[in-house]
């Protein structure tokens, strides 16, 4: 969810298509479970509320990514990196190769 808010803020379906669209269609968020993680991520200082407005009477928040997020998501990039590569090279070869 960090990763859809690096490049702009989005309000909340703009996150669950962003999200749907980075992941190729793997991770698909419900609002239950958006708006949740929201409230984790806003309460930790990783992501800021930026902004409302109405939209067909109802209320359209954005969120935008803060710094703190944006490190997290380098941290958690950096570590994935280092998980795949501490990956015997047979199993890597297969990883990459998309095999099970």
């Amino acid at each position: 969810m960090l990763a859809a808010l690096l490049d702009e803020r989005l309000h909340g379906y703009g996150i669950v298509k962003k999200v749907a669209a980075l992941s190729a269609g793997s991770v698909s968020l419900t609002t239950g479970t958006l708006y949740g993680a929201l409230d984790r991520v806003v309460a930790q200082g990783l992501v800021a509320l930026d902004g409302e407005e109405e939209v067909d009477g109802r209320l359209r928040r954005y969120y935008r990514i803060t710094d703190d997020g944006a490190e997290a998501v380098r941290a958690e990039a950096a570590r994935m990196r280092r998980a795949a590569r501490a990956l015997p090279s047979s199993r890597r070869a297969a990883v990459e190769g998309g095999a099970r």
